[in-house]
């Protein structure tokens, strides 16, 4: 009976915010007054979820600028702890293209002007490489999964090396963010939230002035490094990625071509 109450609390939620988010997207360039409600809408589904955040690190950075988040990616519910855990930034995802269709999460997403990519069409990749150069002289953050797919064990995947030479050419600094504990609240393949805590550790800001195209492994192997310092032994392994998300990793050819 519980959860039959959450899931309607939840979809009316959905459906109202996400209609509010549409409308006012329309007027909003860079959808900075949308993701307001976007902070709502997660702070909602946590809540109602019985879901708890304990956030470490957010001495590190600073809300006034711009940052490249690279995070590990567990669960679904990645997505609303972000929001709440870096409350203070706007974020946007570099994310398919094909969560667009999904009705009324994908139609919100557009409302608030996340980074889309077209992994079948390369001309559609160099021009979210601009999107997310303009998104991140508007001041507004980037999150970018490295694994470019959620880990069904909880081991980290190998990473990606698009969201480094986007750093790297826009002199952007990285942040490494551990998200432990959610693939536990919500496991692959579920819809249900399961009460319960989710650490989210924020390390450093590093700096990539020192860092080239070239020696973008260095770089990729430092944050890997500090992320997984934060979870648990087992879940340190690194494995090969199932698939190839090259749109949502933004591969190199096409940012060479973007001049990024």
């Amino acid at each position: 009976m519980l959860y039959l109450f959450q899931l309607t609390l939840f979809t009316l939620l959905t459906v109202v915010l996400a209609l509010v988010t549409i409308l006012i997207g329309v007027f909003d360039r860079f959808g900075k007054r949308a993701y307001s409600i976007n902070r709502l809408w997660t702070w909602l589904i946590l809540r109602i979820g019985g879901v708890s955040l304990h956030v470490e690190g957010l001495q590190h950075i600073d809300p006034s600028r711009q940052y490249i988040f690279i995070v590990n990616h567990q669960s679904n519910i990645d997505i609303p702890v972000l929001v709440q855990a870096l409350a203070k930034f706007q974020l946007r995802w570099l994310a398919k293209k094909e969560l667009l269709r999904v009705p009324f999460f994908g139609w919100a997403m557009w409302a608030t002007k996340h980074v889309t990519v077209d992994r079948a069409d390369p001309q559609d990749a160099i021009k979210s490489l601009e999107r997310a150069q303009k998104c991140l002289a508007a001041g507004i953050s980037l999150v970018i999964y490295p694994e470019g797919t959620r880990s069904k064990d909880g081991n980290l995947l190998r990473f990606k090396k698009g969201g480094f030479l986007l750093a790297v050419q826009t002199n952007t600094p990285v942040v490494p963010v551990t998200v432990n504990g959610s693939r536990v609240v919500l496991p692959a393949g579920a819809w249900r939230l399961r009460p319960g805590l989710i650490n989210v550790t924020v390390e450093e800001p590093i700096s990539v002035e020192d860092f080239r195209p070239g020696n973008l492994r260095l770089l990729s192997e430092q944050v890997r490094e500090k992320i997984a310092r934060n979870l648990p032994p087992q879940e340190r392994t690194q494995t090969e990625s199932p698939i190839q998300l090259g749109g949502a990793t933004l591969g190199h050819h096409a940012m060479k071509k973007a001049n990024v």
